[in-house]
């Protein structure tokens, strides 16, 4: 009897853990209409340009994760250069995080948009002191067609411009 007591006390205290486990499956997430733009780019991505040392070609990969709430862009994955951008909806507007090889981490705002493209500008919020820290300050994402899009970033150091280091990145997606 007592044998049979503990197993019943399991299987209420087990099933009232996984009632409680399980995600709230009730409403589906809203998400801004450039958050859904961002989702279309989901894939893998091949460009080239001069980004300081000559012309080359890389990769670009965009994910959807956390339960669909994030698109993550990496640039350079598996190299030193890697670097990481989250684009995801903040209080129902598109941000951005850009984990750079700079060492730093500057968030962006949607700052304009049209159907063809997103502007983000720096978010003075983000933790990164635009007066002195060199880090990328701004990006125009433009789609060109369902498969071509371009990316402009521009890198900031002393408070302003650092020019043409980071040209016009043009990209293709690669089909499967």
């Amino acid at each position: 009897m007592k044998k049979l007591s503990i197993i019943a006390s399991f299987l209420i205290v087990t099933t009232g853990w996984l009632a409680v486990a399980e995600p709230n499956k009730t409403q589906p997430q809203s998400h801004s209409a450039e958050f859904e733009k961002m989702k279309s780019l989901v894939g893998t991505w091949k460009g080239k340009a001069d980004m300081g040392g000559g012309e080359q070609e890389f990769t670009v990969e965009y994910q959807l994760v956390s339960g669909g709430s994030v698109v993550v862009e990496r640039q350079f994955a598996g190299t030193p250069k890697e670097m990481v951008t989250m684009y995801h909806d903040r209080k129902g507007k598109l941000a951005m995080t850009h984990y750079c090889t700079l060492g730093n981490q500057p968030g962006m705002a949607l700052k304009s948009a049209d159907a063809k493209t997103l502007k983000f500008d720096f978010d003075p919020t983000c933790g990164v002191d635009a007066k002195k820290d060199m880090h990328m300050h701004s990006l125009a994402l433009t789609f060109v067609d369902a498969d071509n899009i371009t990316q402009e970033w521009a890198l900031f150091q002393d408070g302003k411009s650092a020019g043409d280091k980071h040209p016009l990145i043009t990209l293709k997606r690669v089909k499967a």
